[in-house]
C-alpha cells in the first residue's frame, strides 16, 4: 500500500464542463487520492458519473447562491470526521462557496477559490478583507491540527511566478496589496509546498488566458497552490504542477502527503 496520500487541487471552470472535457479520464491516469475543486458552478445535487462516485465514496461540494458561479468541492477516497463551509465571519461576506474544509484524523484539508481583485483592482478592498478572513480561519485550524490548504489563490506571489510580471504589476492577481498579503498568510507559519521544492524553477504556470495562444506559449501564472502548516514541514512531497492535464484554463496543482494523516490510528 502507498505511504503517501496524493492530493490534487484544480479549478475546472465548471464542474459539468470538466466532466464533458474528460475529468473521468484524469482521474483514472493520475489517481488523486484527495480530489478539490474550485469554481464548480453547479449544484450541490449535481449527478456524478458513476465512475466519480465509485472512486470517490465521500464527496462534498459548496456552491454558490448564486446559479453558474464560483464554489468549492473535495471528493475523497478517505471519510471525514467533519466537514465546514466558509468561515467564522462568513456573515460579513456574500455566500459565494469560496471555502469547503474538511477534517481528517490527523489534517486539515481546505479547498479555497480566493475572490478576484478584478478590473482595474475594482474588488480589492473585499479581496483585502476575505484574505484577511481566510488567514485567520487557517491559523484557528492550524491550533489544533495540520492543515494542507489548497485552490485558486489568485494571486502569482513572486515575479518568477508569471511569465510577464513588469506589465502586470497593477494586473488583478500581481498587485502589491495582494502579493503582501500572500506573503503575510505564509509568515502566519504556512508553506508554499511547490516553491519550497522547486524554489528557482521558473515557466511554472498554472494558469494561462485563453487568448492569444497563451498556453501553447506558455505564458502564464502560478496562482494555484498547496500550502501546508508548519506541521508538515517536513512531511510533504512530490509538489507539482500538471500543464499537460487540459480541460480549463487553469490546470491541477498537487502534493503527497502521509497517509496516516487520513486514517484511524
Amino acid at each position: 500500500m502507498n505511504k503517501n496520500v496524493v492530493l490534487h487541487s484544480w479549478n475546472v471552470n465548471g464542474l459539468r464542463a470538466a466532466i464533458r472535457k474528460g475529468l473521468e479520464n484524469y482521474v483514472a491516469e493520475y489517481a488523486p487520492d484527495i480530489l478539490c475543486l474550485q469554481e464548480i458552478k453547479c449544484p450541490a445535487d449535481l449527478e456524478l458519473p458513476e465512475s466519480l462516485q465509485e472512486t470517490f465514496p465521500h464527496r462534498y461540494l459548496h456552491p454558490a447562491d448564486k446559479a453558474g458561479y464560483s464554489g468549492t468541492a473535495i471528493f475523497s477516497k478517505f471519510p471525514v470526521l467533519s466537514v465546514s463551509t466558509n468561515f467564522d465571519s462568513e456573515e460579513a461576506h456574500p455566500q459565494e462557496g469560496r471555502v469547503l474544509t474538511a477534517e481528517f484524523p490527523g489534517v486539515f484539508v481546505v479547498c479555497a477559490y480566493v475572490p478576484n481583485a478584478q478590473n482595474e483592482l475594482a474588488r480589492l478592498d473585499y479581496r483585502m478583507r476575505w484574505d484577511a478572513d481566510f488567514r485567520e480561519h487557517l491559523k484557528a485550524l492550524a491550533a489544533k491540527k495540520p492543515v494542507a490548504a489548497c485552490g485558486d489563490f489568485n494571486c502569482a506571489h513572486k515575479p518568477i511566478d508569471l511569465a510577464n510580471p513588469k506589465s502586470n504589476e497593477r494586473s488583478p492577481g500581481y498587485s502589491i496589496e495582494e502579493r503582501n498579503s500572500f506573503t503575510e498568510t505564509l509568515a502566519a507559519g504556512f508553506i508554499d509546498t511547490f516553491r519550497a521544492e522547486n524554489p528557482t524553477l521558473e515557466k511554472a504556470y498554472s494558469w494561462w488566458s485563453y487568448r492569444m495562444k497563451a498556453r501553447e506559449r506558455n505564458v502564464g501564472w502560478r496562482i494555484d497552490y498547496w500550502l501546508v502548516s508548519q506541521a508538515l514541514e517536513t512531511a510533504f512531497s512530490e509538489a507539482a504542477i500538471l500543464p499537460q492535464v487540459e480541460g480549463s484554463d487553469h490546470c491541477p496543482v498537487a502534493v503527497s502527503l502521509p497517509r496516516a494523516l487520513f486514517e484511524n490510528q
